[in-house]
């Protein structure tokens, strides 16, 4: 459901993803390729796109380029069909986020910036304020935030794992069905394609 062609021309021209250019200019050997040798490159080198969607992901862009469908427009043999494919779009918009590498998710910064700042506070709790008779009390709460911090990132970890199978099975499965309501002449997947991304323009 991603639409390459559109994902060429990001490439090319949006500045977001310079650095996903800098890999295909390697690769193409030329400073500036083509939109067609773009596409050919991301065709041939999986890892080009996966950092395209990667970029999206952490900027809360979608990487399923197909909008709804518009039920009042089909015929009524075609209207269930097509209002379970709507409902599975938009539960995949919402846990898109989660197949984005939890390593680099939001959730793992706010973790460690949390930290950080318990850390700072028990430095200056220690020495600025003078309070090393309390020091082992200070060391064992910073330490017992750690622990913490280290159980809630297991548990996130765990969640990430879980909705991106989830995203994946659900991925497959519309896709089937989109082109199971194709091949009944109740759609044509070319009309429902996102060309651009708003938000770019």
């Amino acid at each position: 459901m991603i639409y390459l062609k559109r994902v060429a021309s990001e490439i090319k021209n949006i500045g977001l993803y310079d650095l996903v250019l800098q890999d295909v200019q390697k690769i193409a050997k030329k400073q500036h390729p083509s939109e067609d040798e773009i596409l050919e490159i991301i065709q041939n080198h999986p890892q080009v796109l996966e950092d395209y969607k990667q970029i999206n992901l952490e900027y809360n862009l979608s990487n399923i380029h197909i909008r709804n469908i518009d039920i009042d427009s089909l015929p009524q043999e075609c209207r269930e069909e097509a209002q379970k494919i709507n409902e599975n779009l938009n539960e995949l918009r919402e846990i898109e986020k989660y197949t984005l590498d939890f390593e680099q998710s939001s959730t793992l910064v706010i973790i460690f910036s949390i930290e950080f700042f318990v850390l700072f506070s028990v430095q200056y709790f220690i020495v600025l304020l003078n309070l090393k008779e309390w020091q082992w009390w200070i060391y064992g709460f910073f330490a017992l935030s750690i622990l913490f911090a280290w159980l809630y990132v297991k548990k996130e970890r765990k969640v990430y794992e879980k909705q991106s199978e989830i995203f994946h099975k659900k991925y497959a499965q519309t896709l089937a069905m989109l082109k199971k309501l194709e091949k009944k002449g109740c759609i044509k997947k070319e009309d429902l394609i996102i060309e651009e991304c708003e938000e770019h323009v």
